[in-house]
């Protein structure tokens, strides 16, 4: 593995380059985005396509890109520019692209702005409430999420957010009457740490979750998209979300093994089933071969 710095204007951006040069390989380069995931987190995945060149990112502000515009919120299409710019400044496209949680947003994003840059797009899970029957209920439930976070911290924050995106079903006058989420309960400590700028529990990523598909441009690309959902994710939020996407696109979500992360590593908090996971990638980017 090569690192590198793509120097923009606003941001320079940190990217790695896996595997054999493109010139080496009879296949396409394969892109792994997420948000706020960081390059680190597609380590596990990346090693199982020792014959691809794969590239990874740090999405801006995130890990070791460093931002120069003064913002701190992020944009599914601010940071598809990013990736627009990162696949220009490499000349390796189209490019197939595995995008995970807010980075299968972007994902959809920079198809739908660049639909030339992407050959096979893996969009797993996109988080994006709007396409959801009850997305009113959804974003009132992030939004407890937000308040639980910027009133105790870290910790209330997050046993808020496990809370909520392991709901089953849609977001019912039940969910909402349950007591505030204990950290306890999950093994977590119950004092504030004193941060309020995580962007998974605040609302500096919920223009994310807040973006509504421009389906019309998405199903004209000459993009494949395929929406992945985890096995394990079955009627929980980002299960929903992919479910709902994909009937949008006139499809069906694809399942992959394990959870929203799924392909993550034993180095993972929360580690998946990378190997299996690999597999069934493999087998969907190779119905597209070049």
């Amino acid at each position: 593995m090569t690192d590198h710095v793509l120097a923009l204007p606003d941001v320079d951006l940190a990217y790695d380059l896996r595997g054999p040069a493109p010139a080496e390989s009879s296949h396409r380069p394969l892109l792994m985005i997420g948000q706020p995931m960081t390059a680190e987190g597609f380590a596990a995945l990346a090693s199982y396509f020792p014959e691809r060149t794969v590239i990874t990112y740090d999405p801006r502000g995130l890990g070791r890109s460093v931002r120069k515009d003064g913002r701190s919120d992020n944009s599914p299409i601010v940071q598809a520019e990013d990736v627009h710019a990162l696949i220009s400044a490499l000349n390796l496209g189209p490019v197939d692209l595995f995008a995970s949680s807010g980075g299968a947003v972007t994902a959809l994003a920079l198809v739908t702005a660049h639909p030339g840059d992407v050959a096979t797009l893996v969009a797993h899970e996109p988080p994006i409430l709007s396409v959801l029957p009850d997305a009113d209920a959804a974003a009132r439930g992030q939004a407890q999420v937000r308040d639980a976070y910027q009133a105790k911290g870290s910790f209330a924050g997050m046993a808020a957010f496990i809370a909520y995106t392991s709901w089953q079903g849609e977001f019912t006058d039940a969910f909402f009457a349950q007591p505030p989420a204990d950290p306890a309960m999950f093994g977590m400590p119950t004092e504030d740490d004193g941060t309020r700028d995580d962007p998974l529990l605040s609302d500096l990523s919920w223009a994310i979750t807040g973006y509504t598909p421009d389906i019309d441009a998405l199903r004209a690309a000459p993009t494949r998209v395929v929406i992945g959902v985890g096995a394990e994710s079955a009627g929980v939020l980002t299960g929903r979300t992919a479910e709902a996407t994909a009937a949008l696109l006139d499809s069906t979500a694809v399942v992959f093994p394990s959870h929203h992360g799924g392909f993550t590593g034993p180095d993972s908090g929360y580690p998946g089933q990378p190997e299996p996971f690999a597999h069934r990638l493999r087998q969907l980017l190779d119905e597209d071969r070049v």
